[in-house]
């Protein structure tokens, strides 16, 4: 592809390449540089792409895209951004696949794996159609599966995937919208066809550093979209609906909306609740427990009538659909008079949220299991341990993924907040002994919730990611209390 063409919609500064240049290859890292290819030097945090441009020279590149005008002789293309210039390039380069394919984004701190997943299921059902999905536990083509280590992948590695989706038939991509995404322009180039918000909380501060800017860079979604589907019960909303230049669905659990839900019901394995959208009502049932399913189904069934979906046949589809593994999961305890839940809290809200919707339908005591991660916030950690002294009956301390950091060290950090919790809770640093010490807790009426690990199969310490499965460990503590 000519460079003329790749530079196709992007603001350029000064160019001393020959625009008529035939370029094979676009990278952002040096060291995977060939003859005649593109390098584009991104601004990054552990790195600066522009100290490496006398490496990608040295192994060809024929010329460099760069925020920054370089030293040397290279042909290079000045831009205002580098970031903004590479998602731009990228979506040249491969064609501009998410125009040729309806684009569904969701973002919000928390509900938006479970509203992605629940929402592809929903339109395989409903508009028979091939569905892409991106997402923080793995990536789909269809039925394809394809893991993922970031919500949202870098906008090369992004467009490439939208490409894939597009060959292989895909109509809809559903992705999860991550505020990094957003802030770092890996969805440069793309329009959305819907946009929904989910809600807003604590989160991720160590990037944005205030509330104010994180709600910023969500709000910049509505910015990219024809249509929105807002939850106005979050505080945040009016911030979200003042983005929106696009006509907007409203949904709220509490109040009279364009999507609303009445005579909600919460029970240990799944929610009911009747949806209403003006004249139209529909009974909304789906396998998967917790006040905050009632808000997802929202999300879904909005995202699903935006796109021209009647409400009854997408209230049908969500019975059908599957659970979503490590959101509100509900583990098989045959025999057993107590129940047992996984789910993917990691942060203080995300917690006190899990826990409240787990109190809704609780009928015995609340038994948590959680810890905190390695190499992140340390602020938060109390602030998880005051959420379940105040909201569980009883807890077991423990790690999560520790990474480099001593597991013990992490715990002394939880501990203050548990101060008013003296003899509620317990001590187990080996996340394993910790699950079986909760089930043997476990009384008629209890749910006892996994909190933290969620989808994950596996525990990361050190800078190894070793096997844990928590499925696996309560299926195993089952057996020996047979025996």
């Amino acid at each position: 592809m000519k460079l003329k063409e790749l530079l196709t919609g992007i603001s350029v500064l000064e160019c001393t390449a020959d625009p008529e240049l035939e370029i094979e290859e676009i990278y952002y890292d040096s060291r995977k540089v060939t003859p005649g290819s593109l390098f584009v030097a991104v601004s990054g945090f552990a790195a600066d792409g522009n100290k490496f441009i006398p490496m990608a020279a040295e192994k060809g590149a024929a010329a460099v895209v760069t925020a920054k005008r370089p030293e040397g002789t290279i042909p290079y293309v000045l831009v205002p951004s580098d970031r903004l210039a590479l998602a731009l390039i990228s979506c040249n380069f491969y064609g501009r696949p998410a125009e040729q394919m309806t684009m569904i984004g969701i973002t919000g701190t928390n509900g938006k794996t479970s509203s992605t997943l629940l929402l592809k299921q929903v339109l395989e059902k409903c508009l028979g159609a091939k569905v892409g999905l991106i997402g923080t536990m793995e990536n789909h083509i269809g039925s394809e599966i394809i893991p993922t280590e970031r919500t949202t992948p870098e906008s090369f590695e992004l467009q490439a995937l939208f490409a894939r989706m597009r060959d292989a038939g895909c109509t809809h991509v559903v992705m999860e919208v991550s505020s990094h995404a957003i802030s770092l322009e890996r969805i440069g180039g793309i329009h959305y066809d819907v946009a929904a918000f989910t809600n807003l909380t604590e989160d991720h501060l160590d990037f944005h550093k205030t509330m104010d800017a994180y709600c910023d860079a969500k709000a910049e979604l509505f910015r990219r979209c024809s249509r929105a589907v807002i939850n106005v019960d979050d505080p945040y909303a009016p911030r979200m609906l003042s983005a929106a230049a696009c006509p907007v669905l409203t949904t709220s659990a509490h109040t009279r909306a364009g999507l609303y839900a009445e005579h909600v019901q919460l029970h240990s394995d799944s929610i009911r609740f009747t949806a209403v959208s003006g004249e139209e009502r529909a009974e909304v049932m789906l396998p998967i427990p917790g006040r905050f399913t009632v808000y997802n189904a929202l999300t879904v069934l909005g995202v699903a009538r935006s796109l021209g979906v009647p409400l009854r046949e997408a209230a049908d589809a969500l019975r059908q659909v599957r659970g979503v593994k490590g959101r509100i999961e509900v583990v098989p305890t045959p025999g057993m008079p107590y129940s047992v839940l996984i789910d993917y809290a990691h942060s203080p809200d995300g917690l006190e949220n899990v826990l409240r919707s787990v109190r809704d339908f609780c009928k015995g005591r609340l038994i948590s299991v959680f810890g905190c991660g390695g190499d992140r916030e340390k602020e938060k950690r109390p602030r998880m341990g005051q959420a379940v002294a105040r909201l569980a009956d009883f807890a077991v301390v423990t790690s999560d993924n520790p990474r480099t950091e001593d597991p013990e060290a992490i715990i002394r950090d939880i501990l203050p907040g548990m101060a008013g919790a003296a003899g509620r809770y317990a001590v187990e640093p080996d996340r394993r002994k910790a699950i079986a010490l909760a089930m043997e807790q476990g009384r008629a009426g209890d749910v006892i919730l996994l909190c933290g690990k969620g989808h994950e199969t596996y525990q990361e310490i050190g800078k190894n990611r070793l096997p844990l499965d928590e499925r696996e460990e309560i299926a195993s503590f089952l057996q020996k209390s047979k025996v």
